[in-house]
């Protein structure tokens, strides 16, 4: 019996490996040709037509996809058998566009998109089921970091080689990401829908999640700007964008994935939000030279790596709080197409007859004021709801000294004894079960045990509800 939990951790860690493989590949692929990928663009330029329409059709079929994915995909065995038979489709479209444009180029974009759009949706459940609430930010960061990565040699081979070489390379990606999908579980999730953390009350949550989407939408306006705006301004140095344009989003990924437990990430929020208006203000001042381009880049990309962590991970934690995650990761993720989709139809029209137009960044620098107003109150909402997630959590930004008397005092509560108190802290300092090992001299297992009877003690089973409960008994008076 005392095995049990954890050859379930070990399979859950399986599941959380292959689902981020799997889900990479697909992603990659649709970042590199669909969603308004270099290849299809370098397709387009290869047969002299132009893309505007396809492009923004694509993406509104994919925030289709996303925001109705949860009324038809309701069980991880239905989320697994649409990525087998998407996948096979997506392989089937990409063969269309190996031939000269037709009506059928429309036809796959739109179907395509749209089925990849519930493709995303429904990877909630294998993120939800393989991953424990408080890593989630973790592994959406792994997939986004391989995701970009492989884009990005997909991109170099369709401006390097050829559209079409760069076309078969994503298309074996798909291959590779239909073979790893057969391998996934279709079992249902252990933790059953009526658990405590799914008895939330259902209108907090749909006013938290309508607030969140708003804030997403707004803020990723920018990203529709620099697709329409920013990239076709240094289209003449493919050479350089076709390799360096997702490298800032990438290192963002992996300094926030990595960041310690301890550093408040609610500031770098802020600091990301600037680092969009100084963007735009450098494309507003400076040349269109590869040095300009490096900044602008570097400040823009890096900013979004912040920022879609940051949207990603929230969602995954509020996974917990609906009995079907397709719907909470979709409904949320086509408020950031959705925002894509707006900037890009605003940035098209305002740029039409002139490239440099100050009006974008003006737009720009609009957007990123009505996020500053936006972003206090948000993270006021979500910290009431989800106080144990990394970029939200009340106890990190306490004072040291304020963190211990409050572990001391939930302590006295619970009667833990002192070396289960001298753990809980070290545990609550965002430490690993290893480390902490290492911090106090015993074995793994050893630790294991006396976070069981903490958990056990305090009637939870996870540290974020640790975390609720030290801030609980704050202000609650000491034991007679």
């Amino acid at each position: 019996m005392e095995d049990r939990p954890q050859k379930r951790f070990y399979m859950n860690l399986n599941e959380r490996k292959l689902s981020v493989l799997v889900h990479s590949l697909f992603s990659a692929w649709m970042l590199a040709f669909l969603f308004e990928g270099q290849i299809f663009y370098s397709l387009a330029d290869t047969y002299k037509i132009d893309p505007v329409v396809m492009v923004f059709c694509g993406v509104a079929a994919i925030f289709a996809g996303l925001l109705l994915c949860g009324l038809f995909i309701k069980t991880k065995k239905a989320a697994k058998r649409l990525f087998l038979c998407s996948y096979l489709f997506f392989i089937a479209v990409s063969v269309i566009f190996f031939f000269p444009p037709s009506v059928f180029w429309m036809v796959g974009i739109i179907v395509g998109s749209f089925l990849a759009g519930g493709c995303v949706a429904a990877w909630a459940f294998y993120l939800r089921s393989g991953t424990p609430k408080n890593e989630r930010i973790k592994t959406v960061a792994d997939m986004l970091i391989l995701s970009n990565v492989i884009m990005i040699l997909c991109n170099m081979a369709a401006v390097h080689l050829s559209p079409h070489v760069g076309l078969a390379l994503s298309m074996l990606m798909l291959l590779c990401a239909f073979a790893f999908a057969l391998k996934l579980s279709e079992d249902h999730e252990a933790a059953s829908p009526t658990s405590p953390e799914r008895k939330e009350n259902p209108v907090s949550i749909t006013n938290l999640l309508v607030f969140l989407c708003l804030f997403i939408a707004i803020i990723t306006i920018n990203s529709g700007l620099m697709y329409q705006v920013v990239n076709p301004a240094f289209a003449h140095l493919e050479w350089l964008t076709s390799w360096y344009w997702a490298l800032p989003y990438i290192a963002a990924l992996f300094i926030m994935r990595n960041l310690p437990r301890r550093i408040n990430r609610a500031y770098i929020l802020y600091v990301a939000i600037a680092m969009i208006g100084l963007s735009f203000v450098g494309f507003m001042g400076l040349g269109r030279g590869a040095v300009s381009y490096l900044a602008i880049n570097t400040l823009m990309l890096g900013a979004f790596g912040v920022y879609d962590l940051f949207w990603w991970s929230i969602l995954g934690e509020m996974l917990e709080l609906h009995k079907n995650p397709a719907k909470v990761l979709g409904i949320g993720l086509s408020a950031n197409v959705l925002g894509v989709l707006l900037g890009g139809l605003i940035g098209n029209a305002v740029i039409s007859s002139n490239i440099h137009s100050p009006n974008p960044t003006l737009l720009a620098l609009a957007v990123v004021c009505v996020t500053l107003v936006l972003l206090p109150p948000l993270h006021k909402h979500l910290s009431s709801l989800l106080k144990g997630h990394a970029y939200l959590s009340e106890f990190f930004e306490l004072p040291k000294q304020e963190q211990t008397g409050q572990i001391e005092r939930a302590a006295r509560f619970e009667n833990l004894s002192e070396r289960e108190s001298q753990v809980a802290a070290l545990l609550l300092q965002g430490m690993t079960y290893k480390t902490i090992a290492g911090e106090l001299t015993i074995s793994e297992n050893t630790v294991k045990y006396y976070v069981k009877n903490i958990y056990s003690k305090f009637g939870i089973q996870s540290r974020a509800e640790l975390i609720n409960i030290v801030l609980k008994k704050e202000d609650a008076p000491p034991p007679a």
